[in-house]
């Protein structure tokens, strides 16, 4: 299964389905397919503090949708991520086993949800809802699901319509910091791996923020960042919640990607 980040060819406005709560995070179903891998947090994987970094937990979320799609689908078929949004109820703990366990929850007609519910050993919970959209990819354009697709996926999603429409705003007229994409972060594709973005929302929360659960975090991925591009960091305070910012990932007129974080009623 190829996953990466929007490419230029998906970051275009695709048609929308009209339900409203694409981001609602559904129940693990009672009936169709869920599939489930067993995970520890590791040295790499935490903060100084010991807490599951996000983009470790990207990481995570990468290889469970990868390895659940390559069991039922040819080749495991191409996807790009368009949105993800988290919500840490209980943050993970260093060395702490962790279950997670992936399935569809809503499909559109050229894209599809991928739920995952995460719950450790010592107490983590963590939902996932993240976007990802099926592409063709001798053209790089959205595709239409495939019959072995609903025949895998279908009695899970259970109907539900979800859109493809991106929810953050364009970022203010603000100057910007750069942002030093490193070797590293590049993937097969040529792109900054989507896991490598959540790498500028850890050094919001970690350096500057004090962290306090239960928190949402979401990132929406326009266009792929190349090794080429000389990207800035424009972050934006809420004045009503301290616990509140967005940041989007920007050049000149170009948006590669946005992030939002705020605390959910405890």
């Amino acid at each position: 299964m190829s996953i990466d980040q929007c490419t230029p060819a998906c970051g275009e406005e695709l048609p929308s389905a009209n339900v409203a709560d694409d981001d609602v995070m559904v129940p693990v179903p009672t009936s169709g397919r869920t599939f489930s891998q067993v995970r520890t947090v590791r040295l790499g994987d935490a903060s100084p503090g010991g807490r599951l970094r996000f983009d470790a937990l990207a990481r995570m979320l990468q290889d469970v949708a990868n390895d659940d799609a390559n069991e039922v689908l040819a080749n495991g078929q191409s996807w790009v991520v368009r949105r993800v949004a988290v919500e840490v109820h209980n943050a993970a703990s260093f060395g702490e086993t962790l279950t997670l366990t992936t399935f569809c929850g809503g499909v559109g007609s050229r894209w599809a949800q991928r739920r995952t519910s995460i719950v450790g050993e010592s107490g983590a919970r963590i939902e996932v809802a993240a976007l990802w959209v099926h592409i063709d990819m001798a053209t790089l354009r959205p595709a239409v699901l495939t019959p072995d697709f609903a025949a895998a996926y279908g009695e899970a999603a259970n109907g539900r319509v979800v859109k493809a429409r991106l929810q953050h705003g364009d970022p203010p007229t603000a100057a910007g910091t750069p942002y030093l994409a490193r070797f590293v972060d590049f993937d097969v594709m040529g792109h900054m791996n989507n896991a490598a973005y959540w790498n500028a929302l850890e050094e919001e929360l970690s350096v500057r923020r004090e962290i306090r659960h239960p928190m949402r975090a979401e990132m929406e991925y326009r266009q792929g960042i190349e090794p080429h591009n000389h990207a800035s960091l424009v972050i934006d305070d809420d004045d009503d919640d301290d616990d509140a910012f967005s940041l989007w990932f920007v050049e000149d007129a170009t948006t590669f990607a946005s992030a939002k974080v705020w605390r959910l009623p405890a």
